[in-house]
């Protein structure tokens, strides 16, 4: 891994994680396309602190309130959304955790393209006929867990965590704004939650220091300006852009994939 490579992972990771694409498929097929090495568990790290990082900088006074409100005004509209984000946020822990060790069936770049056209498709739709009513403090119980659990599918490349719940999110009747800011702030803990997680798997690996911080500051700086992106692109514009993005790249890769 050089300075160069870590970068472009970093900005993938940055990109990616936020935005409705698959970091995930990016971050599998990169290496695939550019006949690099896999970047390997330690660099994975990098680069899910270094986006933990980001929506924790980004939503960091959100977070203070958020959290004093649920634990000392937990009725009250801030208290309320924190105790919908922990409920959200269970399902995609638990699940991830379980599912870890199957990660590896699922590398498939022929499936990845795949999957990138098909939620594209998904997203597109829930995001056309989505009703738009719904305000983030409105979601309501039955709302977090399902935009939770649709987490789950997130395990396969191509889907992506973010693509998913925002899809859930628009066909249950949030507005675009609304569900693109729930999935960060229940992002975050997952995220690093992600990074910690695998970080004990670099016990006793031996680590190049300047590519792993440069991948995960590339990631962090990177993922400030997704977030930022995405949340004023939703105020006046639609998903659809996303779902062509999906479309091209997954077939540019279903069509590499069948050409070798």
């Amino acid at each position: 891994m050089n300075i160069f490579q870590a970068v472009i992972y970093g900005i993938l990771q940055g990109i990616a994680e936020f935005l409705p694409i698959s970091s995930t498929a990016h971050l599998i097929l990169a290496p695939w396309l550019f006949g690099w090495q896999d970047p390997g568990v330690a660099f994975d790290v990098a680069l899910h602190l270094g986006t933990a990082a980001a929506v924790i900088l980004y939503f960091f006074k959100d977070w203070l309130n958020l959290i004093g409100a649920g634990f000392t005004k937990p009725k009250t509209q801030d208290g309320k959304l924190f105790w919908l984000l922990v409920l959200a946020t269970i399902p995609g822990a638990l699940f991830g955790v379980l599912l870890d060790k199957y990660m590896e069936m699922f590398r498939n770049a022929a499936l990845i393209g795949i999957m990138l056209i098909i939620m594209g498709i998904l997203l597109y739709v829930a995001d056309k006929y989505g009703k738009k009513v719904i305000d983030i403090k409105e979601t309501g119980t039955k709302r977090s867990l399902l935009i939770g659990l649709s987490q789950v599918f997130a395990i396969i490349p191509g889907v992506s965590r973010s693509g998913i719940t925002m899809t859930v999110g628009r066909a249950l009747g949030m507005t675009r704004e609304s569900i693109a800011r729930f999935t960060f702030l229940m992002s975050t803990p997952i995220i690093l939650g992600d990074g910690l997680y695998h970080a004990k798997d670099l016990i006793h690996t031996s680590i190049d220091k300047v590519p792993f911080f440069t991948a995960m500051i590339t990631a962090a700086v990177v993922g400030i300006i997704g977030i930022k992106f995405l949340l004023e692109y939703l105020k006046n514009k639609g998903l659809g852009i996303f779902t062509v993005y999906r479309f091209i790249l997954g077939a540019m890769v279903i069509a590499i994939s069948f050409s070798y």
